[in-house]
């Protein structure tokens, strides 16, 4: 019936035919969505090859990262699995990071005993100016350089200062935006097994 039909049209018409289905069919190709080797479920799965960072989010393991100090000393996150950790994001222009740091400094001395760590992970700043402020505000708990920023984007730091409390398992236990009071930081402190001092 078809091949009747088509039998009626002259060559140009059926040419003319043939382009526009031949055009549409290449249009319909171009448009799929083609699937990258990244995001391609791994054979006989449907779980993908790569996956994201996990969120730090409240009962999630702590993401992973390795970070230098002001030393030049390498701190790896799960190397210091065991170990009750703070870990603050902050900038040496954030003015709450800097009335908050003195109350982090004074529970770090009095906690780190019982084997609290801290972790100040800064801001993407030349080392030059981190060490001053270290200095002077007499700061003696790790202090991290986040070259690029890689750290602050893998925990979604979106303001300043922003703490993660994290067990000794390296789960996420507790998360504050902004500056903290110390009863506050208390009530964080014991969900991650460090008792008032």
């Amino acid at each position: 019936m078809i091949g009747t039909r088509l039998s009626g049209l002259s060559t140009a018409a059926l040419v003319l035919l043939g382009l526009v289905l031949g055009s549409a069919s290449a249009a319909v190709i171009w448009l799929r969505p083609v699937q990258s080797a990244v995001d391609a479920p791994a054979q006989g799965t449907s779980t993908p090859i790569i996956t994201p960072a996990p969120a730090p989010v409240m009962g999630a393991t702590a993401p992973s990262f390795a970070l230098a100090n002001l030393d030049g000393q390498r701190v790896d996150l799960r190397a210091l699995r065991g170990t009750p950790l703070v870990l603050n994001f902050w900038a040496t222009w954030c003015e709450p990071c800097r009335t908050e740091m003195p109350l982090l400094q004074s529970r770090y001395e009095a906690g780190r005993s019982a084997g609290l760590r801290i972790l100040a992970i800064n801001f993407d700043e030349p080392e030059p100016l981190v060490r001053s402020f270290v200095e002077e505000l007499g700061l003696t708990f790790d202090i991290l350089l986040d070259p690029g920023a890689y750290v602050q984007g893998l925990y979604r730091v979106r303001g300043y200062p922003t703490t993660f409390f994290v067990d000794a398992r390296g789960v996420i236990r507790g998360h504050k935006v902004g500056v903290m009071e110390a009863s506050e930081l208390e009530a964080f402190l014991a969900d991650i097994g460090i008792g008032a001092p």
